[in-house]
């Protein structure tokens, strides 16, 4: 049996490496322009250079998204800029629109092509059409079932490829094609300029009745009716596969980088368990849900995969994140003669503070910050200053790029 492939997103090229370095199979990511995540950092083309590089050398894949809706201004030097990026060393690029599909196809036919969720595929007859015009993978849409998925499988071609997410962000428009942004912000979503209007706060107001607003819930604080749970299918590793997924994907690429290792590492660890001892899997299960909570999040559910969404996949009295973590450093170095790592701030932190460190491939451990020294060797009881690099004891042996966090409480 293939094992399934973990992507993850790549915002900048630090996330795209973090994810690589916590485990992620591939990666993906946006140029500069035609992509749907305009808020991101992306990636220059000499950034998509090295991290293509950087991703290669670890045996991992990288994807280009070119999912953007475009006009017909939007295509000008879309040409070059798919030419360059296939020199770059891109695995393939991931398209929504049909006219980018076809120049993709026609410019550049070596390069496989990837269905964007954008597309909107949500039977097996869409499915076998992009795959007749040359598509290597479809990213089904958010709004199938397990079993729907299941039934694409078995009637479309088992040499097309089926992904989906399974963690991260929803939008009030599932498959992504919402116009709410563009109507109150005048910013385009389908362009990769979201201003997020669904995660606001909204009362009713009747027409006639101008200046009064009703609570459209219990709640006479008003409600946050579009603002939907974020998706977590970790304890459904066995279901996600026995279905037919062949591509598991983590949405993030506005997150953190620290978001992206903690995910990733969770699911990397999930994955690889059910394949090689399915009990220990299900003993497990609580320890990743806990994991990737660990990182920013809204509540959790499990979208359409058991079934329609219900009223229980919205939450109505807030937009913000559960942060029970703080992401306050990342190693730079380590000196295994000392036991002395070279750490750079992402956070405040203190002398005094309780950390846990964590690193791929293994738990994280707890331990006391015993002392810190800035750059010049001077004694420090704080580290206020963003990206300020220290060096501190650590009780273990730890790797560059593993992190440090704190809970939140212990603030």
């Amino acid at each position: 049996m293939n094992k399934v492939e973990l992507l993850a997103p790549a915002g900048n090229l630090e996330k795209l490496k973090m994810a690589i370095i916590y485990g992620a199979d591939a990666v993906y990511f946006a140029g500069e322009r035609f992509g749907l995540r305009a808020g991101a950092g992306n990636l220059t083309l000499q950034e998509m250079e090295e991290g293509l590089h950087f991703a290669h050398s670890a045996g991992a894949k990288g994807y280009l998204t070119v999912n953007i809706i475009p006009h017909n201004y939007h295509l000008k030097g879309l040409d070059s800029f798919l030419t360059k990026a296939a020199e770059a060393g891109v695995d393939g690029m991931i398209v929504s629109d049909p006219g980018v599909f076809r120049i993709v196809r026609q410019l550049l036919p070596q390069i496989e092509v990837h269905i964007s969720t954008q597309a909107n595929t949500v039977n097996y007859m869409s499915a076998e059409f992009w795959h007749s015009l040359g598509a290597k993978r479809i990213i089904l849409a958010r709004e199938l079932s397990i079993d729907e998925i299941g039934e694409i499988r078995s009637r479309a071609s088992q040499e097309l490829e089926l992904e989906a997410f399974v963690h991260g962000a929803m939008c009030i428009s599932y498959s992504g094609r919402c116009l709410l942004s563009n109507y109150m912000a005048g910013r385009d979503s389908n362009l990769g300029d979201c201003a997020h209007p669904c995660r606001w706060k909204y009362h009713l107001m009747e027409e006639k009745r101008h200046g009064e607003y009703f609570p459209v819930y219990e709640d006479e604080g008003g409600t946050f009716i579009f603002n939907s749970k974020d998706l977590c299918m970790i304890e459904y590793i066995p279901q996600l596969i026995g279905c037919g997924l062949s591509n598991l994907k983590i949405e993030g690429r506005m997150k953190s980088s620290y978001y992206v290792a903690t995910v990733v590492k969770a699911y990397r660890e999930a994955i690889d368990t059910w394949y090689e001892n399915p009990e220990e899997y299900n003993d497990s299960k609580g320890k990743w849900l806990e994991e990737v909570s660990k990182a920013s999040h809204r509540e959790f559910t499990t979208g359409f995969y058991f079934g329609r969404a219900t009223k229980d996949t919205q939450i109505y009295d807030k937009s913000s994140y559960i942060r029970d973590y703080d992401f306050v450093g990342l190693v730079m170095e380590y000196d295994n003669r000392t036991g002395v790592a070279t750490v750079e701030q992402r956070n405040r932190m203190f002398v005094g503070d309780t950390v846990e460190i964590t690193g791929p491939g293994r738990d994280f451990f707890v331990q006391t910050i015993e002392w810190m020294k800035d750059a010049d060797g001077n004694n420090i009881d704080a580290a206020p200053h963003p990206q300020q690099v220290v060096t501190m004891p650590v009780k273990h042996p730890v790797k560059p790029f593993d992190i440090l966090r704190i809970p939140a409480a212990a603030e």
